[in-house]
C-alpha cells in the first residue's frame, strides 16, 4: 500500500534518472496490477498527480516519459470515470509545442495496452473504449499531420508520429475512406522512397506499412485503403535494388517484411483471380526478387507466406491454378537451393546448430510443404539430372543431395528407375568426396529407406556403404540414424541382417555416436528382434541387454569416488530404448518372450534405484526403465508387482519423487481389472498419497510441484478408468476429490489437463451405463461425492475459468460441467446459478463487468444446451468478460 504514495513523491522530489525511473516503473506496476487497492475518489487525483509528473519530468529521459505514459494510459483504461480522454488529453496539449513528446507517447501506448494481458478490464469496457477510441481516430491522425508540418523534416518528431500511427493501425479503428486520401500516408512512402532515409526513421516507417497492411487483411472491407498501400508498395522496387546496390542490409530486409506482408494481405485475392486487379502477380516477384539477395536472411523472412499460399493451393486442389503458380515455386526452389549451399572454404560437415544449420532446415521443412506445386518426381529427376550431367562443384553437389533428401519421401518408391539408380550411384560415392557431400548422402539414404524394401537387393551395398560411415568420427551419428531409419522400414528384410545388428550394439561405445544416434540404433534393432521367430528372441534380447546390465552392476560394484556413485542413466535409456520396442506378437497362452530376461534384470534395476534414491534425474529414468519393462511383457510382469511396489512405496515417504506416481499408473493400468491385484493396488495408491498431500498442502505446494499434481491425478484417473468402484468405496477418494477442485486453479498445462480429466472420467462413470453390473452401484457413490462436492466443484470452475486459467484450458472445463450435467441437470442448473451470483459485477475501476442479462443468457445457454461444444463455445464468450 505505501508504495503508491512512495512512489509519488519519488517522483516529485526529481532527485536523477534512476530513482525516477524506478517510481515511474512501480507506479505503472501498481496501476496494472493492484489498480483495486485504491478507493474510487482517489481515481481523479491519481491521474492530475501522474499528468504533472510526466509534464515535468519530460526532459529527464524518455525511457520515464515512457514508463508514465503507460501508467496514464493503463489508469485510463480502468478508471470509467474518466470519458473521452484522447479528446481532454488533446485539447489540454496539443497547442503546447513542448509537451507534444509525451502526448504522442501517451497516444501511441494506449492503444497498445487496450489488449494488455496484464490489465484484467474485461470484454465489455474493452469494446467501450475501442468504440471511443474509433471515434477519435481521425482527430488523432489530424494531430499528427499536424505535427509533421511543424516540425518539418524533424526526424526524431517523424519516428514518433509513425510509431503513434502504427499503433492505431494495429488496434484496427482507423476509417479507411479517411486514411486513404490522408496525407500521412504521402509521407510515408515518401520516406521509403528515399535513398538518403536514415536507418531508424526507415524502420519506424516500415513498421507502420506493415501494420497498415495488417489491419486492412479484409481487403473487401477496406477497397480504397488496400488499394492506396497495394499502389505504394509496389513503388518502392527501385528503391529496393538501390539499398541492395548500397549494401544496406537493413533497408534490404525492411524492404522484404514489407513485400512479405504485402503477399499475406492480399493472399486470397491473388489465389482467386490471379493476375487481376490487387491479384497481380508482381507481387509474387518482388518476393523472388528478394529471394536473389545473395544473404539468406533476406529470403528467410518469406517464408510463412510461401507455406500459406501452399496450404491455399492444397485446398482449393484446381489443376489449373496450380499451373499459374508452379512457374514462381520452380524459382523459389532454384533460389533455396542455391541458398543452401555451404561455403566452398567450408571444412567438415555441415553444422545443424548455427543460424545457417537452422535456416537450411526450415527450407527443408518449407520445400516439403510445397513440392506438391513442382511434383516431387519431376522435381528429384531434374536435380538428379543436374548432377548426372554437369560435374558441379561438391557445395552445389551437397545442396543439391540437400533438397533430394527433403523430398525423397514423397516421391512414390513403386517401380521407380530414377530412385533406384540414385540409390546405386549413392553408394558408389568414393571415400575421396568431400566429407559434407558425404554426410548429405548417407542423410539421403536413410530417407530412401522406403526404396530398400521395395528393392532389397540393395540392401547389402546400402548397409556396406553406412557401415563405413559409423566407423568414421564425423559420419558416425549421422550414419547410426540412416541404419535406424531402415530398421524401420525394412524390419523384415533386416532379420537376416540382425546378428551385425547385434555385434555393432555390444560395441556401441567404440563409435563416436551422439547419445540420441546411440539410442536410435539400439531402437533400430529392437524393431528388428521383435520380428525374429519367438524361440529366438529370448536368447537374443538377453544379448542385446548383457552390455548394459554388465555395465549398471559395474557401476554399483564401484566405490562411490569422492562419495558419489557414477552416473547410470546412459545405461538405462538404453535399457528403456529395447524394452519400448521390443513389441513380438505373441498369441494368447503363449508365454512372453522377453519375460524371463525381464526378471533377471530386475534386481539389477532394484539396486541401482535404491543407491540413487536421492537423486530425482537418475530415479526418473529407472522408473521410465520400469515403466517400458512392465508395458513390454504387460501381465507376465505379475512377479515384480509386490517387490516394485514395496520398493515405490519405501522410497516415496523419504524422496517423494513424482515419476513413481507415474509408474504406479502404468501398474494400475495393467494390473487393475485383475481382481486379485485390486485391493493391493488401492493400498499403494493410499500410501503414496499421504506423502503427496502433505507435500501439496504446503504454502503454494499446488503451484510448486506441478508434476506431482500431473502424475498423482494420472494415477486416479487410471484407477477410475481400470477399477471405479474400489477407488469410490475407500477412504482416500473425498481426499482426492478435495485436492482436485483446489488444484483447477493451477495454470499449468499439464497438471491441469491432468486434474480435468480425473473430475470428468469420474463423474462419467455414473453417466455411462455401460451393461457392466456395478453400474448401478457406481451411479449411487458418483451421487454421493456429487451431493457432497458438487456445488463447491461447480463454483470453483467458474471462478477459476474467469480469473486463474488461459483460455486453451477451457474446452476441458467445459468438458467438466459437461459431465455433471447430464448426471443430474436440475441440481447442476441451481449450482451454476449460486456460483455466478458469486462472481463480481463491477471491476475497481467502477465499469460493468457483467450484466444481469450476460449472465442469465450464460446460464441459459449453458443448461440448455444439447452438446458438449455448446457449452465450450458459451464459457469462451463469458470469460472473455473478466479477461
Amino acid at each position: 500500500m505505501y508504495a503508491w504514495e512512495m512512489a509519488d513523491q519519488l517522483l516529485q522530489l526529481k532527485q536523477d534518472v534512476e530513482s525516477c525511473y524506478f517510481a515511474a516503473q512501480t507506479m505503472k506496476m501498481k496501476i496494472q496490477t493492484s489498480f483495486f487497492e485504491l478507493p474510487p475518489e482517489t481515481h481523479i487525483a491519481l491521474r492530475d498527480s501522474l499528468l504533472s509528473h510526466i509534464q515535468s519530468l519530460k526532459d529527464l529521459s524518455p525511457i520515464i516519459v515512457t514508463q508514465l505514459a503507460l501508467a496514464i494510459a493503463d489508469l485510463a483504461l480502468q478508471m470509467a470515470s474518466w470519458k473521452g480522454c484522447v479528446h481532454t488529453l488533446i485539447e489540454k496539449y496539443s497547442n503546447d509545442v513542448s509537451s507534444m513528446t509525451f502526448l504522442i507517447e501517451i497516444l501511441t501506448v494506449l492503444p497498445e495496452e487496450v489488449h494488455s494481458r496484464s490489465l484484467r478490464i474485461g470484454a465489455n469496457r474493452r469494446t467501450e473504449i475501442i468504440e471511443d477510441l474509433a471515434y477519435y481516430s481521425s482527430t488523432v491522425v489530424t494531430l499528427l499531420m499536424t505535427c509533421v508540418e511543424k516540425s518539418g523534416s524533424n526526424e526524431k518528431m517523424l519516428i514518433k508520429v509513425f510509431r503513434c500511427l502504427g499503433s492505431w493501425f494495429n488496434l484496427g479503428v482507423l476509417d479507411s475512406n479517411f486514411m486513404a486520401n490522408n496525407q500521412l500516408l504521402m509521407v510515408l512512402f515518401q520516406v521509403l522512397q528515399r535513398d538518403e532515409t536514415s536507418t531508424n526513421l526507415h524502420e519506424a516507417a516500415s513498421d507502420c506499412v506493415c501494420s497498415a497492411l495488417y489491419a486492412i487483411e479484409n481487403v473487401d472491407t477496406h477497397m480504397p485503403l488496400a488499394l492506396q498501400l497495394f499502389q505504394g508498395v509496389l513503388t518502392l522496387e527501385t528503391a529496393y535494388h538501390m539499398a541492395v546496390a548500397r549494401e544496406d542490409l537493413d533497408k534490404v530486409l525492411n524492404y522484404c517484411r514489407i513485400f512479405t506482408e504485402l503477399c499475406e494481405t492480399f493472399l486470397e485475392t491473388t489465389v482467386k483471380s490471379p493476375g487481376q486487379g490487387m491479384g497481380d502477380l508482381r507481387t509474387l516477384e518482388l518476393l523472388l526478387i528478394c529471394a536473389g539477395h545473395p544473404q539468406y536472411e533476406v529470403v528467410e523472412i518469406s517464408f510463412n507466406f510461401w507455406y500459406r499460399l501452399g496450404e491455399n493451393l492444397y485446398k482449393t486442389n484446381d489443376p489449373a491454378l496450380h499451373g499459374i503458380f508452379r512457374p514462381y515455386i520452380q524459382r523459389l526452389l532454384h533460389g533455396l537451393a542455391r541458398h543452401c549451399q555451404l561455403d566452398s572454404d567450408h571444412e567438415g560437415i555441415p553444422e545443424d546448430t548455427d543460424d545457417f544449420g537452422e535456416f537450411r532446415m526450415r527450407v527443408s521443412d518449407l520445400v516439403k510443404d510445397v513440392i506438391f506445386l513442382v511434383g516431387s518426381m519431376e522435381c528429384f529427376s531434374q536435380l538428379y539430372s543436374t548432377l548426372k550431367e554437369g560435374n558441379p562443384p561438391w557445395e552445389v553437389t551437397e545442396a543439391v543431395l540437400f533438397i533430394m533428401a527433403a523430398i525423397a519421401k514423397s516421391v512414390d518408391p513403386e517401380n521407380n528407375p530414377t530412385l533406384t539408380e540414385v540409390l546405386e550411384q549413392v553408394v558408389l560415392l568414393p571415400e575421396t568426396v568431400h566429407i559434407a557431400v558425404r554426410f548429405t548422402s548417407i542423410e539421403l539414404v536413410g530417407e530412401m529407406s522406403e526404396v530398400v524394401d521395395r528393392n532389397p537387393r540393395f540392401l547389402d551395398p546400402v548397409l556396406n556403404y553406412l557401415m563405413k560411415g559409423l566407423r568414421e568420427k564425423t559420419l558416425a551419428s549421422v550414419a547410426a540414424k540412416a541404419i535406424h531409419n531402415i530398421c524401420s522400414v525394412c524390419r523384415d528384410h533386416m532379420a537376416q541382417h540382425f546378428q551385425g545388428l547385434l555385434d555393432i550394439a555390444r560395441a556401441l561405445d567404440s563409435f563416436a555416436l551422439t547419445t540420441e544416434a546411440a539410442v536410435g540404433l539400439l531402437k533400430g534393432t529392437a524393431l528388428v528382434l521383435a520380428r525374429l521367430p519367438l524361440e529366438k528372441i529370448a536368447e537374443c534380447l538377453s544379448d542385446l541387454c548383457a552390455v548394459q546390465v554388465m555395465a549398471l552392476k559395474k557401476l554399483l560394484s564401484q566405490d562411490p569416488s569422492n562419495g558419489k556413485a557414477a552416473d547410470p542413466t546412459v545405461w538405462l535409456d538404453r535399457l528403456a530404448v529395447i524394452f519400448r520396442h521390443t513389441n513380438p506378437i505373441v498369441e494368447n497362452g503363449q508365454t512372453h518372450p522377453c519375460q524371463k530376461v525381464i526378471q533377471e534384470i530386475w534386481p539389477v534395476l532394484s539396486q541401482t534405484l535404491n543407491t540413487h534414491q536421492a537423486d530425482n534425474r537418475i530415479v526418473e529414468r529407472c522408473c521410465r526403465c520400469l515403466r517400458f519393462a512392465v508395458r513390454c511383457v504387460g501381465k507376465g510382469s505379475a512377479s515384480l508387482l509386490q517387490p516394485l511396489v514395496t520398493q515405490m512405496v519405501s522410497v516415496y515417504q523419504v524422496y517423494p519423487h513424482s515419476c513413481f506416481l507415474y509408474l504406479g499408473s502404468i501398474l494400475v493400468d495393467e494390473y487393475g481389472m485383475e481382481e486379485g491385484c485390486r485391493q493391493g493396488l488401492l493400498d499403494m495408491l493410499q500410501a503414496l498419497c499421504m506423502p503427496t498431500f502433505q507435500l501439496l498442502e504446503q504454502p503454494n505446494g499446488l503451484r510448486n510441484h506441478p508434476d506431482t499434481v500431473d502424475d498423482l491425478f494420472r494415477l486416479a484417473t487410471r484407477f477410475v478408468q481400470r477399477s471405479p468402484v474400489t477407488l469410490l468405496s475407500s477412504g482416500i477418494i473425498v481426499h482426492i476429490i478435495q485436492c482436485a477442485i483446489a488444484a483447477t486453479t493451477l495454470d499449468h498445462r499439464d497438471a491441469n489437463c491432468s486434474v480435468m480429466k480425473f473430475v470428468r472420467d469420474l463423474i462419467h462413470t455414473g453417466v455411462s451405463n455401460d451393461h457392466e453390473d456395478d453400474f448401478e452401484l457406481r451411479k449411487q457413490l458418483i451421487g454421493q461425492a456429487m451431493g457432497q462436492h458438487g456445488q463447491q466443484l461447480v463454483t470453483q470452475l467458474m471462478h477459476t475459468c474467469c480469473f486463474c486459467l488461459p483460455p486453451y484450458t477451457l474446452p476441458d472445463v467445459a468438458e467438466v460441467l459437461w459431465e455433471i450435467m447430464v448426471f443430474d441437470r436440475p441440481t447442476f442448473c441451481r449450482w451454476l446459478e449460486n456460483a455466478l451470483k458469486g462472481l463480481p459485477k463491477e471491476t475497481s475501476g467502477g465499469a460493468l463487468t457483467v450484466t444481469h442479462k450476460q449472465l442469465t443468457d450464460f446460464h441459459k445457454q449453458v443448461t440448455s444446451a444439447e452438446e458438449c461444444k455448446q457449452v465450450c463455445w458459451a464459457i469462451r464468450e463469458f470469460t472473455r468478460l473478466f479477461r
